[in-house]
């Protein structure tokens, strides 16, 4: 019988193959990475001297079948701040293994990212939430029921999974450029149908205040690595049972889409100061 585990790469040998393919075409190390959820593409055009990578063209890298994300890594500069960007992302219910969700994340730890932005488009739990909102992401609630380091029997704390002193600077700026930024608590859930409204009354009571499908796994994966994280949020719509209308994801990315400019004006002015 064949060896079947010395046939198939290693998630090691995987990474190295990726970021030697990347490191052909960047000759910089990054110091903050950024994720841009759905509709949120807009920051990556504001990169200088840009490097980019679509997601099918690099070896191992999952590649993004969802409208609203792009799919393309973009890498340069921006304030003199070396960046690395995913215009879009991959998702657990696209079919991925939440190892393969995370497999971006690790490679931005090798190519020296320190600290993580990390973009979402979310629902709102919390009654006081409307489309447009920017949130600070505080906490988060994993109801995906699987976690990206099962089997790697890494004993991460997640405390202060997102990092106080960077929500604080998200604050302080926003206040600077009279942007209303709110903080809550993420709730993520497998997907990908939306949520019912029983799941959301549920979600409220258990200390939620917005619920979306991404974000979490790789939030945990950024903390085993020693990467420090800010997360936001941009409510895109209201949750199931609380708008009086169907959801649909056409909402998500049109919302998206026109409150980007707020987004991209936040996130800029942060990479100042970080």
């Amino acid at each position: 019988m064949k060896n079947i585990s010395k046939e198939i790469p290693s998630v090691n040998e995987k990474l190295i193959e990726t970021v030697t393919a990347l490191k052909h075409r960047i000759h910089h190390l990054s110091k903050i990475g950024i994720i841009l959820g759905s509709g949120l593409a807009g920051l990556a055009e504001e990169i200088e001297n840009p490097v980019r990578v679509r997601f099918e063209d690099l070896p191992n890298f999952p590649v993004s079948s969802v409208d609203g994300h792009r799919g393309e890594v973009v890498s340069g500069n921006l304030f003199d701040v070396s960046l690395f960007a995913l215009s879009g992302r991959v998702h657990y219910y696209e079919g991925y293994s939440m190892q393969q969700v995370v497999f971006p994340i690790q490679v931005m730890a090798a190519l020296g990212t320190k600290t993580v932005i990390i973009t979402n488009a979310a629902g709102a739990v919390h009654e006081s939430y409307k489309p447009g909102d920017i949130v600070v992401i505080r906490d988060h609630i994993n109801f995906m029921w699987d976690n990206p380091l099962r089997g790697l029997n890494r004993f991460v704390d997640l405390t202060e999974a997102y990092s106080g002193h960077l929500r604080d600077l998200a604050k302080t700026t926003a206040d600077n450029l009279g942007i209303k930024l709110r903080s809550g608590v993420y709730a993520a859930l497998s997907g990908s149908s939306y949520e019912t409204p029983a799941e959301i009354k549920a979600l409220r009571r258990m200390g939620a205040d917005m619920v979306g499908m991404s974000t979490v796994p790789e939030v945990i994966m950024a903390n085993s690595l020693g990467i420090k994280v800010l997360g936001l949020s941009m409510i895109t719509n209201i949750a199931a049972g609380m708008g009086g209308k169907p959801l649909s994801h056409k909402e998500v990315i049109e919302t998206s889409q026109n409150t980007s400019p707020k987004l991209t004006a936040l996130v800029k002015d942060l990479i100042k100061r970080i």
